[in-house]
């Protein structure tokens, strides 16, 4: 199995092209309790960052309002033994039209159409996240 960590903002490439390509991520936030919350996200980057789109009444957004440390699993939709765990913070939200075009984005990208409107319950909301720490793991692979 092969696996590579490391700290810092700087996203590892593979991580992004996790995020760039078709693939699925799940993202834990803490409630205020102490608990976690685990959801499955579309999920995109700007070789930067990483970024996933959420609504404003949402458990998730209300988490990261308070704690904006979270936990991204992109997971390769080919390889399901490839993998990259992301830790971080949400390091900015952006709101308004910016976030309702990029929803229409993911959903180009994920399901190949415009994001339903009448599925839309509150504010769309971006949620731009920076790594703290990379885990980027290929079990089928010798190296990354």
């Amino acid at each position: 199995m092969a696996a590579t960590s490391k700290n810092g903002p700087e996203l590892h490439p593979a991580t992004v092209g996790l995020a760039q390509g078709r693939n699925y991520a799940h993202i834990t936030t803490i409630f205020p309790s102490g608990h976690f919350q685990t959801h499955p996200v579309w999920v995109h980057s700007d070789g930067e960052r990483l970024v996933v789109n959420t609504e404003t009444h949402r458990p998730k957004f209300k988490n990261v309002q308070r704690d904006p440390r979270v936990t991204l699993t992109i997971r390769d939709e080919e390889n399901p033994y490839r993998y990259a765990e992301i830790r971080g913070l949400v390091a900015e939200t952006v709101t308004g039209q910016e976030a309702r075009d990029q929803l229409d984005e993911l959903s180009q990208k994920y399901d190949g159409q415009p994001y339903d409107e009448n599925a839309i319950k509150s504010e769309r909301v971006m949620l731009w996240i920076v790594p703290e720490r990379q885990t980027v793991v290929d079990q089928t692979a010798d190296t990354i």
